[in-house]
């Protein structure tokens, strides 16, 4: 074991506790962020520049990342929302057994991202999305907080699967 994962029952509280607050930082964050895009970047789908190559442009996705299955009827609205909901449940469960820390934290951050997102859903049947990246004519999808917070989760859980005592702890079948 290393400095990085718990055994004790207070160190797995610890570790609930700290994924927990992850999930609640990215959900908070990326609630206030769209309170503010809804007020402040009415009406949608105006440019409001910010630097170079970025704008804030208020946008809503009824589809699934980067717009993709955009339907826009209900029942597309609700079977993504299941979708996202069964996935976070997953990851609760996968949250719940873990002993690292990264992986605590990472998955706290993607779930409050995809919370974050099935609450905008619930309440207007689309994602708010606001931030634009774009360069020399190219735009990424437009983007919110929860997008962040999940890509993020993501990454470092990746990151974190190549860490020598994990491929260790894989190999030998010892949990890790």
């Amino acid at each position: 074991m290393t400095g990085t994962e718990v055994s004790t029952t207070a160190g797995r509280a610890t570790l609930l506790i700290g994924s927990g607050l992850a999930a609640a930082t990215v959900l908070a964050l990326d609630q206030a962020t769209k309170a503010w895009a809804l007020s402040a970047l009415w009406p949608p789908h105006v440019p409001h520049p910010v630097t170079p190559f970025l704008n804030w442009r208020l946008g809503f996705n009824t589809g699934a990342t980067f717009g993709m299955f955009s339907s826009g009827s209900a029942s597309g609205v609700w079977l993504l929302i299941g979708v996202a909901v069964a996935v976070t449940a997953w990851l609760l469960a996968w949250m719940w057994r873990t002993r690292s820390r990264l992986e605590a934290t990472s998955l706290g951050m993607v779930i409050g991202g995809a919370v974050g997102n099935v609450v905008d859903r619930l309440r207007r049947g689309a994602v708010t999305d606001f931030i634009d990246a774009h360069y020399a004519g190219w735009h990424w999808p437009t983007f919110n907080v929860a997008d962040i917070g999940i890509v993020c989760g993501v990454v470092l859980l990746l990151a974190g699967s190549f860490r020598p005592e994990r491929k260790a702890a894989a190999t030998t079948g010892a949990d890790a």
